[in-house]
């Protein structure tokens, strides 16, 4: 495995991106891998590369660099929560879709990143990156996935439920039972308005609590996380080889 962490140029400065892929075999398909709420850390570093070990060419760009922050630490530590939650709420879709493009691009000139078709990936506060990523870049983004994802559903004309409409990609929604974050009528919701999308899937995983997939997370279930894996390995090979 080949790891890298550089500074990608956006129109906002640059992002620190974290990119792993295999040695042998390339170039690969890049998957656009969003960080969640807590920031980059390695729990997402391995992620990034279980997904490169299957053959792709993951970047997993820090999306708080407009603040000056790339790690966050534990968030038990006093104030830390409050912290994150000024971060993330700082974020806006349009700013993390200029910071796509530029990741793209990035992509695009490395010869270890296979041209054509790229997937993208968002854990809660960034599924609904994931999924507007696909509907921004119709064109290139072939598969998209978010995972208990938050915000899905809004009355903003950015909305991913919206945005999935504007898409060529196949989508999957990954939804927990328990979730304060994406409750069960927000859920309801997606699947209503994505109802008759020929490739869109909502899947609910029964008897799990949002944050499922981390293993650093109280709320880790191996069998729904390792299902989730599953799923995302068979839409990636899908769509982007």
């Amino acid at each position: 495995m080949i790891e890298r962490q550089i500074d990608i140029p956006t129109a906002d400065g640059a992002t620190t991106t974290f990119i792993c892929h295999p040695e042998r075999g390339g170039p690969h398909p890049p998957i656009l891998f969003f960080m969640d709420a807590p920031a980059i850390r390695e729990e997402l570093r391995d992620m990034a590369r279980r997904l490169g070990t299957a053959g792709y060419y993951v970047m997993l760009p820090n999306l708080y660099y407009r603040a000056g922050v790339m790690e966050l630490g534990s968030l038990a530590e006093p104030g830390m929560r409050e912290r994150m939650f000024g971060y993330m709420n700082g974020l806006t879709i349009a700013m993390v879709m200029s910071d796509a493009r530029a990741l793209i691009d990035f992509a695009d000139a490395d010869p270890a990143a296979r041209p054509g078709s790229v997937g993208a990936l968002g854990y809660c506060m960034s599924g609904q990156f994931a999924i507007n990523a696909a509907g921004t870049f119709p064109d290139r983004v072939a598969a998209a996935a978010s995972l208990y994802g938050v915000l899905l559903v809004t009355d903003k004309a950015d909305s991913p439920h919206l945005m999935a409409r504007k898409s060529k990609a196949e989508l999957y929604f990954a939804c927990a039972e328990t979730d304060h974050w994406a409750p069960m009528e927000i859920v309801e919701a997606l699947t209503a308005s994505l109802a008759d999308h020929p490739l869109a899937e909502v899947e609910l995983y029964p008897g799990v609590e949002h944050g499922f997939a981390f293993p650093g997370r109280a709320a880790y279930d191996k069998a729904a996380a390792e299902r989730h894996w599953e799923r995302l390995l068979a839409l990636y090979r899908r769509r982007l080889g």
